[in-house]
């Protein structure tokens, strides 16, 4: 890994995206890295819950890599946005908990990145926004899907059709970013929101986000079909024994994973 920095903190994995000299911008190598290690920590049982940062305090990622956005043409344009959308989907879909750690500008692709995630908190100086308008393109890791599926259309084509970059505390009113708070706190503010979610169910964990990240694209119905087999699964599992024996004994449970 060249471009990016992994680090196991107690079952936490830090991803932090380390290319300061270009606030962190995303290249082909880049996002392959990324994809790279999301897959590794997918199958690591050491891993329990994941923040993606960017290295320094200025840029979480300020946007995709314009000088090879330059060279493509409308093949290999349509290629690099599916790469794209293949890891962030990826991501998305990841069965643990995914916190982006905004720690700066979050523009463009690094946006989308920061929507791939399951929940973003957002530094005080951070400035959020998917300006590719400007350069006569449109969002292409998936954007604009997961920004209108955020915000509602309206919202979302105000953003992406503007252009504009929005600060942290109108990314807080509006939803984009869950909480605000400031830099030097925000890495620790991340890490005991995982602590908290890894205390938790495991199993009752990776259910959640499969019903809500995959539920909320199904109609209501099916969606609903989902979250009840999901339900019935768990009442199955050693954890779910365990959690109601420990609420009724009033103690905390001892979650096996089972």
């Amino acid at each position: 890994m060249e471009n990016i920095k992994t680090e196991n903190k107690d079952g936490i994995l830090i991803i932090t995206v380390d290319r300061p000299k270009v606030l962190n911008a995303l290249n082909a190598q880049t996002i392959a890295e990324i994809g790279e290690a999301f897959h590794v920590a997918r199958f690591d049982e050491a891993v329990k819950a994941v923040i993606l940062t960017g290295a320094g305090e200025k840029a979480f990622v300020a946007g995709a890599d314009i000088n090879e956005l330059a060279q493509c043409n409308a093949i290999t344009g349509k290629t690099t946005a599916e790469k794209g959308q293949r890891i962030f989907i990826a991501i998305e879909r990841f069965p643990k908990p995914v916190i982006a750690a905004v720690n700066g500008f979050a523009l463009g692709g690094g946006c989308e990145l920061a929507l791939a995630c399951h929940i973003r908190i957002a530094s005080e100086n951070a400035k959020l926004g998917l300006p590719e308008v400007t350069l006569g393109i449109i969002p292409g890791y998936g954007g604009t899907q997961r920004m209108a599926r955020l915000l509602g259309k309206g919202k979302a084509l105000e953003l992406i059709l503007s252009g504009d970059r929005i600060d942290a505390s109108e990314a807080e009113r509006i939803g984009l970013v869950n909480k605000v708070v400031p830099l030097d706190q925000l890495m620790q503010t991340c890490e005991e929101l995982a602590r908290r979610i890894m205390s938790r169910g495991p199993l009752a964990v990776t259910a959640a986000i499969e019903a809500v990240m995959s539920g909320s694209e199904m109609p209501f119905e099916e969606g609903q079909f989902l979250e009840a087999t999901l339900f019935g699964l768990l009442c199955a599992t050693e954890d779910t024994k365990e959690g109601m024996k420990a609420f009724i004994e009033k103690r905390a449970a001892q979650f096996k994973g089972a």
